[in-house]
């Protein structure tokens, strides 16, 4: 992965939607990672905005991360005229898109979160492929599989196409885990997330400074509440919220609820709760610190290293 992609770790920033903005993408990317930005459904002005504060400043690679579902053709094909080296896609059908990507001359790596997606990416001709696990923060599979037994599957059903692990990889130390599973390297998102450079609210920053693993929750709550188009074979794994608590296991009310939809919305206009859910992974007990991401890229770098030497020792 990191001969055929240009990069010296095998580190992958997670494109976060609201989070992975340039100056992260930009500062992974100059301490040897690989940066992506978090492009979501690929708004144009979005990417105007955040692409100079990579270009500008790294000729390192980097990419783009999208989610298939909430894009289309065009606004994939403007993406590209910012000549990314790298396009990731995610969550729903990617095939509409690999001709324009191909024809850009992008790399081309596909997120998966079960053997069937797994599959149809190798089908598709994938350059490397993400398989995620349901321990991730965000959004992932609803019936999808731990990080540790899905690993090695993607790995063996891939062959010689590289696997990037992704889901509750916190440290270097689980960055040598996935090593150790056959992934040629790892996706990390929350830790990201607690870095000087993150597109995130100062409260959310603290928020993933300060939670425990055992408040997080795969749930749907939080994506009716505020509207959102999100698939429902899709869950996202988030802190505790209000919302959570007041609507869980009735998610079918809610969404026949407008008013209880309004309310969410009049919540987050006064600030009684923040305007993404914080999205946080089972790592998060982790974090303890919001270091500048070149700092951060280093030490999941030497992390990862020691951990691997003190296993070749045992």
């Amino acid at each position: 992965f990191t001969k055929s992609f240009g990069v010296r770790h095998p580190i992958v920033l997670a494109p976060m939607g609201g989070s992975a903005g340039g100056a992260l993408a930009a500062a992974v990317s100059l301490a040897g990672g690989l940066g992506m930005l978090g492009a979501g459904d690929g708004n144009p002005e979005w990417l105007a905005r955040e692409v100079p504060l990579v270009t500008s400043v790294t000729d390192k690679p980097w990419g783009i991360g999208f989610q298939s579902w909430a894009t289309d053709t065009e606004r994939i094909e403007r993406a590209l005229e910012h000549r990314p080296g790298v396009v990731m896609l995610s969550f729903g059908d990617p095939a509409p898109f690999v001709e324009s990507i191909r024809r850009a001359g992008a790399a081309l790596i596909l997120q998966v979160t079960d053997l069937e997606e797994a599959r149809k990416a190798v089908d598709l001709g994938a350059d490397a492929i993400v398989a995620q696990g349901t321990e991730g923060g965000g959004h992932g599979a609803r019936h999808g599989r731990s990080t540790l037994p899905f690993v090695p599957l993607v790995v063996d059903l891939a062959g010689p196409v590289p696997v990037l692990a992704a889901g509750g990889i916190a440290d270097g130390r689980g960055v040598a885990a996935a090593l150790a599973l056959g992934a040629a390297g790892a996706v990390i998102g929350t830790r990201f997330q607690a870095t000087a450079e993150a597109l995130v609210h100062p409260s959310i920053a603290t928020a993933i400074v300060e939670g425990r693993g055992q408040d997080t929750e795969r749930n749907r709550v939080l994506d009716i509440a505020r509207g959102s188009g999100w698939p429902a074979r899709y869950t996202a794994r988030t802190l505790g919220h209000r919302y959570l608590d007041r609507w869980r296991g009735r998610e079918a009310e809610l969404a026949a609820d407008p008013r209880a939809q309004q309310a969410y919305q009049d919540d987050v206009a006064r600030g009684d709760v923040t305007p993404l859910p914080v999205w946080a992974g089972e790592g998060v007990d982790l974090i303890t610190d919001r270091p500048p991401a070149a700092d951060l890229v280093a030490a999941l770098a030497t992390q990862a290293e020691d951990a691997l030497t003190r296993a070749g020792r045992s």
